[in-house]
């Protein structure tokens, strides 16, 4: 019997939103924008270590930055951009996109995008929305990015989340159910199936809490389909010393579990897996 042609390398998209720990959404003790410059900062130094880190593999990211933080940090812009990465939108405040009106979103975008590539000399071509906000009923959204001249977005997540979801294919596909009828390239979120339930896997608090067994379970089940699996993290999920705020008991579990074992699984997922940018792997650079 002759034997199975072997099945193609798939290439997965490596990303990193880049938001400083105290822009954690719908949580009273850093909600107030006034008092952010008078907390300790921690995003340089770890996106220094991110940065470190996929360079010694080899390796392009995209890196979906807050105007806020690139506003204040244009070095760390800069060194990105030079090191050869992908430069992305991820809104100025890090508002939810769900709680804002069309003029109020196609403001903040501007914004950050006239920061990034005044810092980057890069065209942005990419937009993440805070906490993956872009939601049912929001899809005047994607219209407003296809204005600004985005050529993808990476904010939906086909599955049940605290903050909503969006109810999508799971490869990368061209999205039109917007007012306009125009399409842009999406880029999913990665739901695997683990016992029956849909879960994400490769990002932020999912992929500090799962077992390094689980998460590679999951990329198998995108590799034998083919399809790219997303990963994103922030410079929090590798601060083991990030500060403490008072928060419901859910959301601390969620925000500081795992800290420890970030840098370990990064490092393993690059030895494992093939990456490239979120723009790459869409289909659009």
């Amino acid at each position: 019997m002759p034997e199975s042609p072997p099945q193609p390398e798939v290439t997965h998209a490596l990303s990193f939103d880049i938001e400083d720990w105290f822009h954690m959404v719908e949580i009273d003790a850093v909600a107030d924008t006034n008092k952010w410059p008078e907390f300790p900062s921690l995003v340089e130094r770890y996106t220094d270590q991110i940065l470190a880190t996929v360079d010694q593999a080899g390796v392009r990211a995209t890196f979906f930055m807050l105007g806020w933080v690139a506003e204040r940090y244009p070095g760390m812009v800069r060194r990105i951009a030079d090191a050869g990465h992908e430069l992305a939108c991820h809104s100025f405040w890090h508002r939810r996109v769900d709680q804002l009106t069309a003029d109020e979103f196609r403001e903040d975008t501007q914004r950050t995008v006239d920061i990034l590539q005044q810092h980057s000399g890069q065209q942005v071509l990419g937009y993440r929305a805070p906490s993956f906000s872009i939601t049912p009923g929001t899809e005047w959204a994607i219209d407003v990015l296809l204005d600004l001249g985005f050529n993808y977005d990476a904010s939906l997540f086909p599955a049940r989340r605290g903050h909503g979801g969006y109810p999508c294919e799971q490869p990368a596909h061209d999205f039109a159910a917007t007012p306009s009828g125009r399409s842009i390239r999406e880029l999913p979120m990665s739901i695997g199936r683990f016992g029956g339930r849909r879960l994400a896997f490769s990002g932020g608090g999912y992929l500090r809490l799962l077992p390094e067994w689980l998460i590679q379970r999951g990329f198998a089940q995108f590799e034998q389909q083919g399809t790219p699996v997303v990963v994103y993290l922030h410079p929090r999920d590798f601060a083991a010393d990030c500060p403490r705020v008072p928060m419901p008991v859910h959301r601390r579990f969620k925000s500081y579990v795992g800290l420890a074992s970030t840098q370990r699984k990064l490092e393993m997922l690059l030895d494992k897996y093939k990456f490239d940018t979120c723009a790459a792997v869409a289909g659009v650079a």
